[in-house]
This record gives structure tokens, C-alpha cells and sequence, in this order.
């Protein structure tokens, strides 16, 4: 035993050294520098950064960088440097209403206060390869010069909606303490706070699949965009030594809502419905994903019949942590030596218990059985 541990130790060092080369890779090529990651990568140091529960650009850079582009990873590296930080104070209530936004759309109105402002955006670009990108120094055309400037801040497109009755309130929030995930278990069943922030740190692939499956297959509903709305808020502290608030820095972040229909009940009028995504950084996918998740999970806690698994809070809340799915699958690589044999001792002792003795298969041939 002595002897295949220390074996194993130079293995794993070996296999260290071999990742920080394949890390490096071309040694004849520049190396790759995280500012060069969060401005040119910068969508995926976003999620990174959402999925690590961590807003730090740098950071998110970095562990891309040590990940090798493995975003799962990064933020399994994101979130273990996360438990190493002291919590010196927690923010308010950040004010969505007041964002600074740089890009903003909404699918239900043509002209909306403030004006549509498609800001950067694949969404009308073809699907190309640009070769001109393969480049160092590729040229860039300056973004034109809006007409008119534009509001910094613009009022919400829900807001039009709210005021003529034509969408269910939202539940005024409670007294008590939000859910901190990072702290408490998830107990089930559990309240909205806590499946947003679940949703808000899940693997983006699997909350954006869940969406779908609410229109497709395991849904019945046709969702519209509200606003889908990009820009920074304010990160505001509230000192107990100075008893008032005050501005510590901004974050980028992308917020959706989505409206759906509702027919109503013995108590409430035919009206539409909300769900709503909140993420670091420019994640449209995220935050629309968490959309249709959140109202698919909002029905399921009004009673309404389960139509899927996106209704269900533990299927989507227990599964949508890749940091958790990652260790829980990729610990199969891991040896299972000793669980292995004993599963193949069984099997033995099961076959050999289920073998025909030699006399009763004989008597049976000379019977003449067909």
C-alpha cells in the first residue's frame, strides 16, 4: 500500500505539471492575459461570474484562464475562493428601475417609453464567420451616434401594464431576511427568494433547457418578452456606524420579464402573469431561462396542476448547480477499487447460485424436452 500511494502522489504531480503545459500551449504563441480575457471574452467571465456567486471581472478572468476555457470549472474555482472572503456587509435592495442601461427591448409594444435600444447584440447579426476577426489588428467602425441622446434611465415597460390592471401584482416582499443560499440548506418546500437565487447560480444550459421545456413538450405557455433590459445599478451599503446609506460601486446586470397569460380563477380576473431573471453581467440567455422557470415554479406554488419538471421545485432546484453535478459525476473517475470488487464478488456468488446443478440438467435432456 505504501508503495502504490507514493506511486500515486508522482502520478498526480506529473499529471500537474502536464495541465499547466497544455494550459500554456504553444509556447511560441503570446500568452493570454486575464485583462485580455474580461474585455474580449467578456460574455464568458459573465457567466463565470453568475455561477460562481461571485461579482469580480478579474477573478472570473482569471479562473478561465486557469480553467482553460472549462466555465464549469471557473466557477467551481470562483466559488471555492468565495468561502475564503469575509462578508463585511450586506447591500440594499438594488434599484432596477433606476439602471443605467445600454441596451433594452421589449417584444409586447412597438414604441415604449424611452424608446427600444438594441445596444450590442447578436440577435441581428448573420451567422457567419467573420475571417476578418482571425486578425490582430482587425479594424473596428465606431457604433453611430444616436439622433437623440438617450434617458440613462427609462421607466419599466411593465409599469404600462400595472397601470391599467392588466397584470398580477407582484407579492410584496416579506420582513424578514431574504434566504442565503451560501449559508442555509435548501429545505424544501421553499419560498420564491430562494429558488431565484438557485436559478440565479445554476448552470445556464440546464436553466435555459428547463424554458424550453415549458413551451415544448412539458408546457402549455406562449411567453412574451416585457423588457429584457442591460445597464449598471448602484451597490448601496448601509453602515450601522453611520446610519445612512451610500454608494460603494456599480454592477452590470441583466434583468428579464417575461409576461404570460392567465385565465383567471373564482377570485381573480382574466389577467396576464410575470416571471422574472436577475444576473450578473450580459447573460440574456440566463436571465430569460429564469424567467420561464420562475413563472413555471410560481404556478406549481399556486396549485396548479404539475405539468412538467420545470414545475417541480425540487427537480429544478436539486439539479441546477453544476458545481454540485460536477463533483457528484466527475467523483466516478475517481477510484472506486475496493465498491467495485465487492459489487463483482456478488455478481459471482449470484451466478453461481443460479447455475443448474449437472445431474437435474441431465435427467432433463434424457426426458427428451423440446
Amino acid at each position: 500500500m505504501y508503495v502504490a500511494v507514493k506511486g500515486g502522489e508522482r502520478a498526480i504531480r506529473n499529471a500537474h505539471r502536464w495541465l499547466a503545459e497544455e494550459r500554456r500551449g504553444d509556447p511560441d504563441l503570446p500568452e493570454l492575459d486575464p485583462a485580455q480575457l474580461r474585455e474580449q471574452l467578456a460574455l464568458g467571465c459573465d457567466r463565470v461570474m453568475n455561477e460562481g456567486s461571485l461579482y469580480d471581472p478579474d477573478l472570473a478572468a482569471l479562473a478561465l484562464k486557469q480553467a482553460r476555457g472549462d466555465t464549469v470549472e471557473a466557477a467551481f474555482l470562483l466559488r471555492a475562493f468565495r468561502t475564503t472572503l469575509p462578508r463585511l456587509a450586506a447591500s440594499v435592495p438594488v434599484e432596477t428601475a433606476g439602471m443605467r442601461v445600454t441596451r433594452r427591448v421589449s417584444a409586447t409594444f412597438k414604441d415604449i417609453p424611452g424608446g427600444q435600444i438594441l445596444g450590442p447584440t447578436f440577435d441581428y447579426t448573420h451567422r457567419l464567420l467573420d475571417e476578418t476577426l482571425a486578425g490582430t489588428d482587425a479594424e473596428i467602425t465606431p457604433a453611430a451616434t444616436a439622433e437623440q441622446p438617450v434617458d440613462p434611465a427609462v421607466p419599466r415597460v411593465m409599469d404600462i401594464l400595472d397601470a391599467d390592471g392588466m397584470i398580477q401584482p407582484e407579492p410584496a416582499a416579506g420582513d424578514g431576511e431574504p434566504t442565503d443560499l451560501t449559508r442555509e440548506p435548501l429545505l424544501f418546500p421553499v419560498g420564491r427568494d430562494a429558488w431565484l437565487q438557485n436559478l440565479a447560480r445554476g448552470d445556464e444550459g440546464f436553466v435555459f433547457a428547463l424554458g424550453y421545456s415549458t413551451q415544448r413538450g412539458f408546457g402549455s405557455t406562449h411567453p412574451f418578452v416585457g423588457e429584457l433590459r442591460v445597464g449598471t445599478v448602484d451597490l448601496v451599503v448601509e453602515p450601522e456606524e453611520l446610519g445612512f446609506p451610500i454608494v460603494i460601486g456599480e454592477v452590470e446586470l441583466t434583468e428579464c420579464e417575461m409576461v404570460n397569460q392567465f385565465l383567471g380563477s373564482k377570485t381573480e380576473p382574466p389577467q396576464f402573469t410575470r416571471g422574472y431573471g436577475l444576473v450578473f453581467g450580459h447573460q440574456e440567455r440566463k436571465a430569460m431561462g429564469m424567467a420561464l422557470v420562475d413563472r413555471a415554479l410560481r404556478n406549481a406554488a399556486d396549485g396548479q396542476e404539475r405539468r412538467g419538471p420545470a414545475m417541480d421545485q425540487e427537480f429544478v432546484l436539486y439539479h441546477s448547480d453544476n458545481v454540485q453535478a460536477s463533483g457528484f459525476v466527475e467523483h466516478l473517475k475517481l477510484p472506486h477499487y475496493v465498491d467495485f470488487q465487492g459489487e463483482l464478488e456478488t455478481i459471482r456468488r449470484m451466478r453461481e447460485a443460479a447455475a443448474p446443478v449437472d445431474g437435474a440438467q441431465g435427467a432433463g435432456e434424457e426426458g427428451g424436452e423440446r
